[in-house]
């Protein structure tokens, strides 16, 4: 009986991670009867963390929909996700999320992250013990003021006056003052899925990396990197903490540093977290085949893509892994050495985006096809 673990991304605009993982499982159960699967739906630490976790739960978590204030302060809805074991899983994306803005809303001088800190505030008054935040798909720059306000702190200028949790008051904050009592006990166990190293501040940092696709041109990305030093400074000077050099710092616009600082928690990539919860290197130990993927993978995707993750843990064990993927670009050759046995597209004709992407579903189901029929024949 032949052992195959499922762990593909999402590929993204077309099919989500769990419903990849059942279109593989029913052509294994079709061409090899009997086969044993086990399905790892995975996520970096945007959009699809909550599902993800509670797919691997086995029914044994729970969606809870909620309403916070959104990105540009009116309410939206939102959601977290709680598992059996007391661990909350916040979606930043859904609170303060890239998508929830027209493109003509879209400016990270104006946004807030102040939605974040009310789900997690939320999750820890349903009894959270652990809360894991997904860093990813994030409409702010704002340093986490937003969420660090929600949680009891405040950010006064040199006047005093109590600034709004947003980007474009990173520069003029004077001083933090925690709250006299933390709203988060310190025995709540925070981890951040964090996907980039990106430094907080600099040309590699937040706002000179991430700042134009959330709305910034030029003058307001240079406004932004240099509040972000601004935060670097006060986090130092107020909370004695040093983050300038934390990898990571600059994720979702800082909220990489915003949970260190602010909630004393750890940055780990996203799908380090998945796999652990998943108990992954069990399932990996004892399997023949790795089936991972995700919408297009390159050269360039050992910095940091989810699938590459899975490979690495796999090649531990020796388990051949197969990368089923989209778009297949150049320069794949050092992904043979990080764990990957082979890497294939689905894309079997040249058509224009639109129609490939209609075609998705079908064309992974007959890669997937040929694949498991190769590995059958193989006595």
């Amino acid at each position: 009986m032949r052992r195959y673990v499922l762990a593909p991304d999402s590929f993204k605009g077309t099919m989500s991670s769990i419903e990849i993982c059942d279109l593989i499982e029913s052509i294994i159960q079709e061409l090899d009867p009997g086969a044993h699967v086990d399905k790892v739906p995975v996520a970096d630490g945007g959009e699809g963390l909550v599902d993800a976790f509670l797919s691997m739960s086995g029914g044994k978590g729970r969606r809870i929909e909620t309403t916070v204030t959104g990105p540009l302060f009116a309410p939206v809805s939102s959601f977290y996700g709680m598992l059996d074991d007391d661990t909350a899983i916040v979606e930043m994306a859904a609170a303060a999320g890239l998508p929830m803005l027209s493109r003509e809303e879209r400016n990270p001088e104006k946004t807030t992250s102040l939605g974040v800190g009310e789900l997690i505030l939320k999750a820890a008054e349903a009894g959270a013990k652990k809360i894991v935040i997904g860093l990813g798909g994030s409409a702010t720059n704002d340093c986490g003021l937003g969420m660090a306000q929600a949680l009891g702190f405040r950010f006064v200028d040199q006047d005093g006056q109590e600034l709004s949790p947003v980007g474009g008051s990173l520069s003029k904050v004077a001083k933090i003052i925690p709250p006299k009592t933390r709203m988060i006990p310190d025995s709540v166990v925070i981890e951040a899925a964090c996907d980039v190293n990106n430094p907080l501040y600099g040309t590699n940092g937040a706002a000179y990396i991430y700042g134009p696709q959330k709305g910034a041109d030029p003058a307001m990305v240079e406004a932004l990197d240099k509040g972000l030093r601004n935060m670097a400074e006060r986090i130092e000077a107020d909370l004695g903490l040093d983050v300038r050099t934390i990898p990571g710092a600059g994720a979702a616009g800082g909220l990489g540093a915003a949970v260190v600082a602010f909630l004393g928690g750890t940055l780990r990539p996203g799908i380090e977290l998945l796999l652990d919860a998943a108990h992954f290197d069990e399932l990996v130990s004892q399997a023949d085949y790795v089936f991972t993927g995700e919408g297009r993978m390159d050269g360039q995707s050992l910095s940091g893509k989810t699938p590459v993750g899975v490979a690495m843990r796999a090649r531990k064990f020796n388990v051949p892994v197969i990368g089923v993927v989209g778009s297949l670009g150049k320069d794949v050759d050092p992904l043979y050495g990080v764990g990957f046995t082979t890497v294939v597209s689905t894309i079997r004709d040249l058509a224009p985006l639109e129609e490939t992407l209609q075609n998705a579903k079908i064309d992974l189901i007959a890669m997937v096809r040929t694949l498991v029929r190769l590995i059958v024949a193989k006595k």
